[in-house]
């Protein structure tokens, strides 16, 4: 039996520097979450599948453009999976393709974002998203 840990933020981001900035982002007003830093698509798709985990996250930010399993087959097992499916998941990528939004959410992305170009942005874009879809501490 999975249940979703309160606040539990998967950020999927190849780039270990984006990992942490989107992580101090979202520190900068909402100190009340957890996060695993996951560096590929394989690796997400195990972490998820692993038999030692019993939690699901609150949240999977994912990034498009990584090395092995892009962002886009990722999205589509995820959202193909019954398990998976219902965990939200958002893609923050650097691609500003009107394809790549199409496809995301056509694969079943809760919602496409583009990565500002300024932290002050990504803080705002943070403060929505826990808004939206973080349970209340």
């Amino acid at each position: 039996m999975t249940s979703t840990a309160r606040n539990l933020v998967y950020i999927v981001d190849d780039d270990p520097e984006d990992r942490q900035i989107i992580l101090d982002a979202f520190l900068e007003n909402n100190a009340g979450m957890d996060y695993v830093f996951i560096e590929n698509g394989e690796h997400l798709m195990e972490t998820l599948h692993s038999p030692s985990e019993n939690v699901v996250p609150t949240l999977i930010l994912l990034d498009l453009n990584m090395p092995g399993m892009v962002g886009l087959q990722v999205l589509k097992e995820i959202k193909g999976n019954k398990t998976f499916s219902h965990i939200p998941t958002i893609v923050l990528t650097t691609s500003s393709l009107n394809s790549d939004r199409k496809s995301s959410y056509a694969f079943g992305a809760n919602c496409f974002l583009t990565k500002p170009d300024s932290f002050s942005q990504l803080v705002e874009i943070a403060n929505a998203i826990a808004r939206l879809w973080f349970i209340p501490v």
